[in-house]
């Protein structure tokens, strides 16, 4: 079964750049989509980002819209988030999900990492 494992989360200060590193493991991913969540102190987890694996388009939260790009790599077993220009309020666990075929949702969760952004 495929498991994923997000890297790349850090301290940044405000207007700064990450980018993080999803890897599927036990398998290359193709499935419906995969996609970028976080979870701020507090709050409920929030979806950011996702990529339809199947033509790969693409899906934004007006919040990060324009900021924030998925994308993955060629041999299909990564996806990437590269966030610019950070907020405080980008601060949160970032985690990546896959929906697998015949799932109706995402059904495959990474350990999440995370991204702080002082104000």
């Amino acid at each position: 079964q495929v498991q994923l494992q997000e890297s790349g989360g850090g301290l940044v200060q405000a207007g700064g750049s990450l980018r993080l590193s999803c890897a599927a493991s036990g398998g290359t991913f193709s499935g419906v989509a995969m996609g970028w969540f976080r979870q701020a102190p507090g709050k409920e987890r929030e979806f950011v980002a996702s990529m339809r694996w199947a033509g790969g388009s693409t899906y934004y939260a007006d919040a990060v819209k324009g900021r924030f790009t998925v994308s993955r790599n060629k041999v299909g077993n990564s996806v990437y988030l590269q966030m610019n220009s950070l907020k405080p309020e980008d601060t949160a666990v970032y985690y990546c999900a896959a929906q697998r075929q015949g799932a109706t949702k995402y059904d495959i969760w990474g350990q999440g990492t995370q991204v702080t952004v002082p104000s």
